[in-house]
């Protein structure tokens, strides 16, 4: 998976810092969710705007426009729920730059306008890089088509499964979002066993936990699980 941070054109900078109080408005922020930005929020800035003048690369329906947004940050933990509310509040597919200490990572959900009705979103979960240096280098904008070519690119590379070649973004993402539930459901079987002590019930949770991992496999690609427990 690469770093997922590029060097963004320089037409594309926006540079604007975007007042807590407008996501506040326009997210229909309650008391807990004001409380997660004055907690762990410092500053959003929106920094570059992706659009057909500022990339010669033509919009299209489910992608007119890209926004980059920088979110400085008061401590090393971000709650999904304050990157939902900036995606409610703007509309518009958007890729997060989170920074903290000296650090940065890149912050992204799969954003599509609802095949019912056109004016509302879908969001999918969130996808993250790893923590990386702020300095280090950003890597080449990705080759694409059209906008919404380069903003698939995008999100592919916070995506930390490899993609099919006869699979596109949608398919890429629900198949991630299948593989975060079927590893709960390991990590459950996993405490379940490691809780019971009688023989002829870790048997039967072991063969449980043996087919969770194959099925994990194949939904992953990954490489089977030797660390699997054998009675």
């Amino acid at each position: 998976m690469t770093a997922a941070f590029f060097d963004y054109p320089r037409a594309a900078a926006f540079g604007r810092v975007l007042p807590k109080t407008k996501i506040y408005e326009h997210a229909g922020a309650n008391t807990a969710l004001k409380d997660l930005f004055v907690t762990q929020v410092d500053q959003i800035v929106w920094k570059f705007k992706l659009a057909p003048e500022t990339t010669n690369l033509a919009a299209t329906r489910a992608v007119s426009e890209i926004q980059v947004f920088g979110v400085s940050l008061r401590t090393n933990k971000l709650d999904d729920e304050v990157l939902r509310a900036i995606d409610r509040a703007i509309p518009f597919p958007l890729i997060f730059e989170l920074t903290w200490s000296g650090k940065r990572r890149a912050v992204a959900a799969f954003k599509r306008p609802s095949e019912a009705d056109a004016a509302r979103w879908v969001i999918s979960e969130y996808f993250a890089t790893d923590w990386a240096p702020n300095d280090a280098p950003r890597e080449p904008l990705p080759v694409a088509l059209n906008l919404g070519g380069l903003y698939d690119a995008i999100l592919t590379a916070m995506i930390p499964v490899a993609k099919a070649a006869d699979e596109d973004i949608q398919t890429l993402v629900a198949r991630m979002e299948v593989i975060r539930t079927k590893t709960r459901e390991l990590d459950r079987i996993k405490t379940r066993l490691a809780h019971e002590k009688q023989f002829n019930k870790r048997v039967a949770i072991n063969a449980e936990l043996r087919v969770a991992r194959q099925e994990l496999e194949l939904l992953s690609g990954a490489a089977p699980d030797t660390a699997a427990t054998n009675e």
